[in-house]
């Protein structure tokens, strides 16, 4: 029998599908302890998307969040995340704050490096991994499953092989972002990647969004994979990962040996249903299999911001004519993968198309410079009548004829940006726009352990009252306990 191991995605994947992206570093410091002695082979914490939604939403310095996070978890090896050639946002990142990303985030105590891109560009994305084994971090590269009449078993051969001929990636991550990898398909990919990497450690992050990812995980060991990403209960599920309770629970049943102890697991995933429950985030929650979900390959939560979007322009009834229309723009773009950032560009054109009631009336830079080949050569045939409307415009054939992306030095960087500013400023400045980083620095938060009113005393509706209309004097009690404000 396998020796199953864990990596742990509660805290970054799982809550960027369930959240987005709005767990705070003191949130995770009362259930730091629990997390920390479960004996994860990885705990995936963050990314370049988490920090900035830090700094926008929450006004918290990400870096010090990261910095409470590592203190409180001393056992436990940390992983990050970054594209290989975007650090935030969907545009296109100078290498040289890719490398100082990465060289920052092993100076604040991260161990290992998650890099994906969608294109599936090796040279750039084993570039990327050797910066990170530079500086002192574990690679490990990311083939991403999908969907399409180019992504063939042939296509997912080629991009394996590269990375298994290379001694750099540590890992190699077999990843299903939408959820859209049947058994049948599973069994015979798995089986592929595993002959064509032979000797390589292989991971398998399959998102739960069509209720297949459990499944497939059982297939993968029995295929000789043997480890699984997963998340606590109230983290997992839709569109994040399968429950490490229930993977927990079928690898022993199959009689293999769980190397994590998952004896305080109900209270990490207590914790975070209570905090998501009192600030209105979501739980997870087992899905059923819809056909719609493979056929729109949507990603985490890409349905829910495409939702309010529409919602701004009071059309959120038109959401399934959005998600319908993604489909045929995919095909139309030689057929991304549905993961960041190509599902959001694919999702914010079906949008335009719908909301504007002609089709690529108005095509945003991200897009243009993904049809001009700057992202990297589309995986498909683009189609010409969208080609013809993309670069018929000043704008269109500036981006194709004339704008390649920028690559400035640090040096150049911060001759710009402030020669004092640290790494850790620089990157923020550089990446987030100044005024919500100031505010952010403005203030001040500190990383306090953050306990949910609605926990196990069930309080939450103490926030109710606090956040009643203002009155001269407000009580309120349940049972023994009791509550009264006065102006």
């Amino acid at each position: 029998m396998a020796r199953i191991e864990f990596i742990d995605q509660s805290l970054r994947d799982g809550q960027q599908s369930l959240w987005g992206m709005r767990l705070r570093a003191g949130e995770v410091l009362p259930i730091a302890d629990a997390i920390d002695s479960a004996g994860y082979r990885v705990v995936d914490l963050t990314g370049s998307s988490p920090f900035e939604v830090q700094v926008r939403y929450n006004r918290e310095d990400p870096w010090k969040g990261l910095d409470a996070v590592r203190a409180a978890l001393p056992n436990t090896v940390l992983r990050a995340g970054t594209r290989s050639n975007g650090v935030v946002g969907m545009g296109i990142t100078p290498d040289s704050i890719i490398e100082l990303w990465i060289r920052t985030l092993a100076k604040h105590g991260i161990q290992s490096l998650w890099i994906f891109d969608c294109l599936h560009d090796t040279t750039k994305m084993l570039d990327v991994a050797k910066k990170a084994r530079d500086a002192g971090l574990a690679p490990s590269p990311q083939v991403n499953f999908s969907l399409s009449p180019v992504h063939t078993d042939e296509y997912y051969a080629k991009v394996i092989r590269a990375f298994a001929e290379s001694d750099v990636p540590a890992t190699i991550v077999l990843g299903d972002e939408a959820g859209v990898l049947e058994p049948e398909r599973a069994r015979r990919w798995i089986r592929l990647m595993i002959d064509t990497a032979p000797g390589k450690e292989l991971e398998m992050h399959f998102h739960n969004k069509t209720a297949m990812g459990t499944l497939n995980h059982i297939i993968g060991v029995e295929e000789g994979l043997t480890i699984l990403h997963t998340a606590v209960s109230s983290m997992a599920n839709g569109p994040s990962m399968p429950s490490t309770e229930i993977a927990v629970d079928n690898m022993r049943r199959l009689g293999h040996e769980v190397t994590i102890d998952d004896s305080r697991l109900q209270e990490v995933s207590d914790h975070l249903e209570a905090l998501a429950r009192e600030n209105g985030h979501h739980v997870g929650a087992p899905v059923e299999y819809r056909l719609a979900t493979v056929q729109q390959q949507f990603p985490g939560g890409m349905t829910g911001t495409l939702r309010n979007q529409l919602v701004t322009y009071g059309m959120e009834h038109r959401l399934p004519e959005v998600l319908e229309e993604a489909i045929r723009v995919r095909a139309e773009m030689g057929y991304p993968i549905m993961a960041t950032p190509f599902s959001q560009l694919v999702g914010i054109q079906a949008l335009l198309n719908v909301v504007q009631g002609e089709r690529y009336l108005i095509i945003p830079d991200e897009n243009l410079m993904f049809l001009a080949g700057h992202y990297g050569p589309p995986p498909g045939e683009l189609d010409q009548d969208v080609l013809d409307k993309a670069f018929s415009t000043p704008r269109g054939r500036a981006m194709k004829e004339d704008w390649t992306p920028p690559q400035p030095t640090i040096e150049e960087i911060r001759a710009e940006y402030g020669k004092s500013l640290s790494d850790e400023e620089l990157l923020l400045r550089y990446l987030i726009p100044g005024p919500d980083v100031d505010a952010m620095y403005a203030a001040g938060k500190p990383i306090e352990p953050v306990y949910p009113l609605g926990g196990s005393q069930g309080l939450a509706w103490i926030r109710e009252v606090i956040d009643r209309p203002a009155k001269r004097t407000v009580s309120a009690s349940r049972g023994d306990v009791s509550i009264e404000l006065r102006s």
